[in-house]
């Protein structure tokens, strides 16, 4: 991960993190997503997942950028609310590297 993409994480998780903490659902998206529930947030991300592939399939490259964008942000708070960091998905990333895709699916059955 380039040092620009891990400080922006780092920013956004900060951020999602002391949104969540001060629970001030009427002045943060953050906090009144999560008061909603792990189900309201889960299917946001799902909502932005499905933007992204349509996004990608029209070959619209800002739409792209934007729904990808929103898609982090989204599996953000949802990692965040579950206690997780990025940092946790990132060494997830690390223990992989090196292993054919098909090698590490086929270790998960």
């Amino acid at each position: 991960m380039s040092k620009a993409i891990g400080d922006t994480l780092g920013r956004l998780e900060a951020v999602i993190h002391d949104r969540l903490a001060a629970g001030e659902s009427d002045t943060s998206y953050v906090a009144s997503l999560a008061a909603k529930g792990r189900g309201k947030i889960a299917q946001k991300l799902g909502e932005e997942a499905v933007e992204a592939v349509i996004a990608a399939v029209s070959e619209d490259d800002p739409e792209l950028i934007g729904e990808a964008s929103d898609l982090i942000f989204h599996l953000s708070i949802l990692i965040a609310e579950r206690g997780l960091t990025w940092d946790m998905i990132a060494a997830e990333l690390d223990r992989r590297d090196g292993t054919s895709g098909h090698v590490e699916k086929a270790s998960r059955q």
